[in-house]
């Protein structure tokens, strides 16, 4: 029940941050994509700001013997840059790009209720269901 708790407080802040920042609606994102044009430097704000407290936070809680819910703290050990890691960064980069949407926040916006964004959240979902089967018949080495 702790790490429901714990998930349940940290996607809570993060959809706050999300709707405070105005990185919900989708036209913020292409604005700051838009170098051409009228462009918005607001997401790169926001951007620094995440990094910069996940830098600090990150540093301070690794520094604990173990994590608040668990036995070990989880990281990546793999660090190479295969393929699979890349296609899958060029379709998130394209699909952001084109629509302004990344998943957080199109699951904050889904509670809004836009029908944009629900074809999104849909789309995601079966494109989740469809990595899923990929995975399952060519599993990552």
């Amino acid at each position: 029940m702790r790490s429901v708790l714990i998930a349940f407080a940290c996607g809570l802040v993060f959809a706050l941050g999300l709707g405070l920042s105005g990185m919900v609606d989708p036209r913020n994102v292409l604005a700051f994509l838009d170098l051409a044009g009228a462009w918005e430097p607001n997401l790169m704000l926001v951007l620094g700001g995440a990094v910069g407290v996940y830098a600090l936070g990150a540093r301070q809680v690794l520094a604990w013997p173990r994590p608040w819910d668990g036995l070990r703290f989880q990281l990546p050990t793999r660090r190479k840059l295969d393929p699979r890691l890349l296609i899958g960064a060029a379709m998130f980069g394209v699909g952001w790009g084109l629509t302004g949407l990344c998943p957080g926040p199109a699951l904050v916006g889904f509670v809004g209720g836009s029908a944009d964004i629900w074809i999104f959240v849909a789309a995601m979902l079966v494109g989740m269901a469809g990595f899923s089967l990929f995975n399952r018949v060519a599993p990552a080495r």
